[in-house]
């Protein structure tokens, strides 16, 4: 069969269900390609596969004509979650299609370990496409190979409630940098596993601070910040606004982020439709030439018109 591939939403970062959607049809003998119009319109595909991550409040859908026989869509941007074949967890992706398309990534491994969640926040749709517990789906070979790769970026939503010691220590016994870029919980942190992020070749942890929980995420940050050894510019807390909590608890989130030596990292939900006021706090904060300076958040925005005098605290 001839199978077309198209990634709806790339925002410059490799599709990993259509790696391995490739990989499935290229074992069965299918050629394999991206979807090429002028191409399907004299000779339409047998199966299109349209993979989208983001929802229309981020990215819009294919705006073109798709021409095959049969099209399947898939990904938290279509609503639909279904696996498009029994093996696909444990098929190791085709890299290749996106060596031309992405270069800088030519030596990097994309997969998961885990899958599900069991916080099934309000704005985050692991729990309900996932499951809300955290399950072990794949191995490290599943998708890395020491020959090719030099970096892991995993995807997993919440890894740390898994706590499995062997699933981290699977990363710590590669010879990869470890991106963490889905997300590590630290609420779930225990010292154990701190101890075996503490001897992986870490690029970076990204954890996240979202919630307005009467401070308690706050005093766990302050306590188990200093299990991790890795400075600031490995570590990174991801920053939801313009969801459930007010413009002053974004403010202070930031702030108090700051003076635990932690990196924030600006995340705004809905942000075609947000108020102006957050673009200018992700730009400040979200620019961290700009934000280790000695330059304030509140300077900044009472700079374009954000702050009052007597708001600043």
């Amino acid at each position: 069969m001839n199978i077309g591939l198209i990634d709806v939403d790339s925002h410059n970062f490799p599709n990993l269900a259509l790696m391995k959607i490739s990989s499935y049809h290229k074992e069965l003998g299918d050629s394999v390609e991206w979807y090429d119009t002028l191409t399907a319109l004299s000779n339409p595909y047998d199966i299109v596969y349209m993979s989208k991550v983001f929802t229309n409040l981020y990215t819009l859908d294919y705006q073109y004509p798709v021409y095959a026989d049969k099209v399947i869509k898939g990904g938290y941007g279509y609503d639909n979650y279904e696996k498009p074949f029994k093996n696909y967890e444990t098929i190791f992706p085709d890299y290749s299609i996106y060596y031309d398309l992405y270069p800088k990534f030519k030596h990097t491994a994309f997969g998961y370990l885990t899958r599900g969640c069991p916080r099934n926040c309000s704005f985050c749709m692991v729990g309900k496409y996932e499951g809300k517990k955290t399950r072990q789906v794949a191995n490290i070979e599943n998708f890395y190979d020491p020959k090719i790769h030099k970096e892991i970026r995993l995807l997993d939503p919440n890894i740390l409630a898994h706590k499995d010691l062997s699933i981290l220590k699977q990363l710590k016994e590669s010879d990869a940098y470890i991106h963490f870029t889905g997300g590590v919980d630290i609420r779930f942190l225990t010292k154990e596993q701190a101890n075996i992020i503490n001897n992986m070749k870490v690029k970076m942890l990204h954890f996240a601070w979202d919630n307005d929980d009467n401070f308690k995420t706050e005093n766990i940050i302050k306590d188990k910040r200093a299990w991790i050894k890795y400075s600031r510019s490995k570590v990174m807390f991801y920053v939801l606004v313009n969801y459930d909590t007010d413009w002053e608890f974004d403010l202070y989130r930031v702030k108090k982020l700051k003076e635990l030596d932690c990196d924030p990292y600006i995340m705004i939900y809905n942000k075609p439709k947000c108020d102006k006021k957050y673009n200018h706090l992700q730009r400040f904060v979200n620019n961290k030439f700009v934000f280790w300076s000695k330059q304030t958040v509140e300077d900044y925005l009472q700079k374009k018109g954000y702050l009052n005098k007597e708001e600043r605290r």
